[in-house]
């Protein structure tokens, strides 16, 4: 591992580690030597991945559409690691539907999820790497192709998607003069469980609309995070770092 995107000694908390990006971003987290703490909803998943990795890793399970589970899961990273220098805010969800006929409760569970327990682990995320003064903190949310250019039948998750990307470049004024940065990721189409459900057509005409011809890879993301937690990225903050194959040039 290069000196250049080394994290040893810092300690990262990674949500939707189970899903096919989180622990993507987790492995290359704690290969590149930092602590790592792994959240989603499932307990099982996340012990199989926590023996996978080996030492270094500590599991706190969280349903992000519990506000009182969100409301204490900075706490529980914190001791269980000692400290928070990195946050990965990977966990999300569709209730994908027309807006003609999208059910309040659609949006609702949508903008909870994916906006608002992102809005209170940043927070509490920044509050904690204020309080540790070290000069260093990366805030990372991943967001979404979607919320850039929006996707007919996502209003809710566009929605969503795009309100993370402003309010990451509002805390990144507000934390930049104290060495913490936060920006987003935007993935595009990317191979996990969620694309595998699209059927061969649909594949390869998603494949057509992307100038890469071809769907990425978790790990494609994981390295756009990698540089972003490390101390190459410390002059970044503010920003969507666009890994789709080129289908969004903004």
């Amino acid at each position: 591992m290069s000196d250049m995107f080394d994290l040893t000694g810092k300690y990262a908390l990674v949500t939707g580690a189970t899903g096919g990006i989180g622990r993507a971003i987790a492995t290359a987290f704690h290969t590149a030597g930092a602590t790592v703490a792994i959240s989603g909803r499932r307990q099982d998943k996340l012990e199989e991945l926590a023996a996978e990795l080996g030492d270094r890793v500590h599991v706190v399970a969280c349903d992000l559409a519990n506000r009182e589970q969100v409301a204490k899961l900075i706490d529980e990273a914190v001791g269980a690691m000692g400290r928070l220098d990195i946050i990965v805010n990977n966990a999300g969800m569709t209730r994908d539907n027309l807006f003609m006929v999208m059910k309040d409760q659609e949006w609702d569970d949508v903008i909870a999820v994916n906006l608002t327990a992102t809005f209170m682990l940043m927070r509490a995320a920044a509050r904690h790497m204020m309080r540790n003064r070290s000069g260093y903190g990366r805030i990372i949310n991943i967001s979404s192709v979607s919320g850039v250019f929006g996707n007919p039948g996502q209003g809710n998750y566009s929605a969503a998607k795009a309100g993370m990307i402003g309010m990451t470049k509002s805390l990144a004024r507000e934390v930049a003069s104290r060495g913490i940065t936060a920006n987003c990721i935007a993935p595009g189409f990317v191979k996990t469980e969620m694309t595998a459900a699209l059927n061969e057509k649909q594949t390869e005409d998603i494949s057509k609309m992307i100038p890469a011809q071809r769907f990425g890879e978790a790990d494609d993301i994981a390295a756009g995070a990698l540089y972003l937690a490390s101390a190459s990225g410390g002059y970044v903050t503010g920003q969507t770092l666009h890994i789709n194959g080129g289908m969004a040039m903004v």
